[in-house]
Parts: C-alpha cells; sequence; structure tokens
C-alpha cells in the first residue's frame, strides 16, 4: 500500500524489526552513493556510504548475499554500534536483476544467520520490484539541493559557477530553462549559457539579450522590491509587463528569485513551456539555492579581487615584483627584451614638492608609458621610480624603437626617463639579463640622461 519509495522501505524494515532485535537497514544506490532510505535499532546510522565500502557496498556491487558469522574478522564491517557480532546484508534488486540497494541486518546475539538470510532475501525482492514500480530510488530535492551546493562551493570561475546554479535550478524546481540576469556597476548581463539552441532558455536568453538596460534592470528590480514571484500555471492571466519579453520566448511558468544584494545584485529566472503550478516549497528551495549561489560568486569576487591586490602596485595598479619574477622566468632568448626604466632626478620632485606630489608624477608617468607600449607589452614597477617593461621583438633593433617611444611618452608629460635595453642570450639566466638592461640604464645616465641604450648582444 505505500506510495513512496520511502514508506516502502519504512514498512519493509518495521515489518523485520517485529521478528528480530536486529538492526536493520535499507540503503539504496542514489547519485553514486549508497543513501540510508530507513532504519531501525541503532544509536546512529551513516546517512550516505560510499561505493564499495564496508559490507553493505561490496553486496552492491556484487549483486550476491552476504553471511557474516563474525564481524570482527570482516575488515570491510562498517562499526555503527560496539556489541555487533553478526551480519546478513543481501541485494535489493530491481525485475531485470540489477543491485539498486542492499538491505542489512545486525545482530548483537547469536541468531540462525541462513534462515535469515533467506527471509531478507525475499523481503528484498517485494522491496526492489515495489521500488521499480514506483520509478526506482531517487533522490529527495532538499537533497539535490545539499548536492549541488557542494558543487558550486568546489566552483574556481565565475563561468562554472555559474553553469552549477543553472543546472541545479532546473533540477530542483524540475522545471525545464533557467536564466541568470545579473546586475553590476557595467549594467545587467547574462550569466553562463547552458542550454542548446532553440530551447526554451535559449529563447529567453535571446529575448532579454535585445532588451534594452532599463528594461532589463526592471525585471531585476521588480524581483527585489517584492521578493520572489511565481506564476499559477493557469492560462487566461495576462502577464506583468515585466515579463512580456519572456512570454514571447515562450514562457508559461516562470519562477522569479531575488539575486544577490538589490544594489548589485540580480534575479535568478526559472521556467517552462508547460502551464504548471510550483508549489512554495519549490519556490524556498530555489531562495535557498539563489542565497547560497551569491555567497560562492560573492568569495570568488573577493578571492579575484585579493588576488589583484596582491599582485599590483597600489600606487600605479602595475604589476609588481612578485609577477615579474614569475614573467622573466619565462622570457625566450632572442626573442624578449627587457627594458630597464628610471625616472630622471625624481628626488628631487619628492624634496621639493613632497612625496604626494611625487606619486602624482609616478601614476601621471605610468599611464603614459603604458599607453605608449603596444598590445601585449607588459610593464611592471619594481621599485619606488624604477620600472621594467617586458616585450617581445623580432631584433634589437625593434627593441631599442619601443623604449625610444616610451623616451617620448615621458617627455609628452614634462618628465624624462633613462631606458636601458638588454635581450637575453641563450643560456643566460633572466637575473643576469636584467642586470645587462641595468647596466645599459647607468650608462644612459652617465651620458647625460633621457635616453636609450642598447646592451651588448
Amino acid at each position: 500500500m505505500a506510495s513512496t519509495v520511502a514508506e516502502v522501505c519504512d514498512a519493509a524494515v518495521d515489518a523485520l524489526a517485529r521478528y528480530t532485535p536486529a538492526t536493520i537497514a535499507v540503503l539504496l544506490h542514489v547519485q553514486d552513493r549508497l543513501r540510508c532510505v530507513a532504519a531501525t535499532g541503532s544509536w546512529q546510522v551513516f546517512a550516505t556510504v560510499a561505493p564499495g565500502t564496508g559490507i553493505v557496498g561490496r553486496v552492491h556491487a556484487s549483486g550476491r548475499s552476504a553471511v557474516v558469522p563474525d564481524v570482527a574478522a570482516d575488515p570491510d564491517h562498517i562499526p555503527v554500534r560496539p556489541d555487533v557480532v553478526a551480519e546478513v546484508c543481501v541485494p535489493v534488486l530491481n525485475p531485470g536483476g540489477r543491485a539498486i540497494g542492499v538491505l542489512d541486518l545486525q545482530w548483537t546475539a547469536s541468531a540462525d544467520l541462513d534462515w535469515w538470510r533467506r527471509v531478507a532475501e525475499g523481503v528484498a525482492a517485494r522491496l526492489g520490484a515495489r521500488i521499480s514500480a514506483l520509478g526506482g530510488p531517487s533522490e529527495s530535492r532538499s537533497e539535490k539541493l545539499l548536492r549541488h551546493a557542494s558543487a558550486m562551493t568546489a566552483a574556481t570561475t565565475e563561468w562554472d559557477l555559474m553553469t552549477a546554479a543553472i543546472a541545479a535550478a532546473r533540477d530542483v524546481s524540475t522545471l525545464s530553462a533557467a536564466v541568470l540576469l545579473l546586475g553590476g556597476r557595467g549594467g545587467p548581463r547574462l550569466g553562463a549559457p547552458t542550454a542548446a539552441p532553440g530551447d526554451l532558455e535559449a529563447r529567453m536568453r535571446a529575448e532579454l539579450v535585445g532588451l534594452d538596460t532599463p528594461a532589463l534592470g526592471r525585471i531585476i528590480g521588480r524581483a527585489h522590491r517584492y521578493g520572489a514571484g511565481y506564476t499559477l500555471g493557469e492560462a487566461g492571466h495576462p502577464p506583468t509587463e515585466e515579463h512580456q519579453p519572456l512570454v514571447r520566448a515562450g514562457v508559461r511558468t516562470l519562477v522569479a528569485v531575488p539575486f544577490g544584494p538589490p544594489e548589485r545584485g540580480g534575479v535568478l529566472l526559472v521556467a517552462d513551456e508547460r502551464l504548471l503550478r510550483p508549489d512554495p516549497i519549490t519556490v524556498n528551495l530555489l531562495e535557498l539555492l539563489a542565497g547560497q549561489a551569491w555567497s560562492c560568486l560573492d568569495r570568488l569576487r573577493t578571492l579575484d579581487r585579493l588576488r589583484e591586490q596582491a599582485s599590483s602596485d597600489p600606487l600605479t595598479g602595475l604589476r609588481h615584483t612578485g609577477p615579474f619574477g614569475q614573467r622573466i622566468a619565462t622570457v625566450v632568448p632572442g626573442r624578449t627584451a627587457l627594458l630597464a626604466i628610471d625616472v630622471d632626478d625624481f628626488k628631487s620632485v619628492n624634496d621639493t614638492y613632497g612625496h604626494q606630489a611625487g606619486d602624482q608624477v609616478l601614476i601621471g608617468l605610468a599611464r603614459a608609458l603604458e599607453d605608449a607600449l603596444r598590445h601585449g607589452d607588459e610593464l611592471y614597477r619594481i621599485g619606488g621610480d624604477e620600472f621594467v617593461a617586458v616585450i617581445e621583438v623580432s631584433r634589437p633593433e625593434e627593441a631599442v624603437r619601443v623604449a625610444e617611444r616610451l623616451t617620448e611618452a615621458a617627455r609628452r608629460v614634462g618628465r624624462t626617463i633613462s631606458v636601458g635595453v638588454a635581450l637575453p642570450r641563450p643560456g643566460e639566466s633572466p637575473e643576469l639579463a636584467l642586470q645587462r638592461a641595468d647596466q645599459a640604464l647607468y650608462a644612459v645616465k652617465r651620458q647625460g640622461r633621457d635616453g636609450v641604450h642598447l646592451s651588448a648582444a
């Protein structure tokens, strides 16, 4: 008479428990784990067991029953209570003969184990048939949410996180499409696409991409102003103005959930072409999902900011000595040039006008030098008024021309610089190449500053 898999398992455990004091459990194979669905007779049970772990995992993998008269002699036994002495574990098979779980019994005193094996196998056969008739083992929606939360926490990029969040929204809601519309300083944008062309999700994205920023803002603003909302899946009721584009895409059922804080968040749109009736529990689960996804996104963005701060000079925004050391370790002899740059007479600026004025000079000069470099060239600040450019060239003369462009850029902002150029030699360490570039720079200083000198090849 049981109408759900959980009720079937509970009924089997309760029936067996009336005839034996054994610890009894039914574990079903769900999402690559053996999950305990029903149990009795123990102070503690394992919620899930990894594949192949314990006697239960061995029985599930082999599809054969196990009778263990002395659990102390079996290294696979999982001790759920300290006084267990014997165990009988039988597979729960579907009508096709495939193991979908196990029925496990453990005793603290002697028992007729062969007789109980036959009884357990008979119960397991009825159990497997009824579970299969009900659609087989499956996760509850809360279990799905927990699994997806773990996947989102493990994401290392925003793209991976968005992909995981969208997949989670579809799975937990059982609706066919999900789209993340993200707010921010640059205006609303769509999260990672996950649907095939032509699917409802792809059509939703196409409609949203065609909207202007105010229209997208109104969709986000509605969710944040009024909270999560959903359709009742009834025909003949006009959609709100903000949602008209989604109706054009074919949406007939929609759940809209705020994502993140109002000032920089967005909205999670979960939809279907069918006229359905999402229940409040579905909406609550999607709200939990959106909250977890935002926490993960905020953490990723914070880590990115911290990494950027750790690798950048706080004054000029240029990368500094740490990233520079990593970069010069990869230079290609004969193809990479190092340009050592020093601001001429910079000390007099600090002495005459103060360090604040000196900082402004460095900021302006850094921008001018960056603008004068080619696409792909890299500029680092490695000291107070010392910079190094790492550029890819085909011959030394090309490096000299780039260095001369830098001196011209400095003059345009009212300063002069001295530049030493060196191309790493085959077998030469990057550090020695940089030392030659520094020596070339000092040669410019000796010749009166405001110039370029190429180190001998």
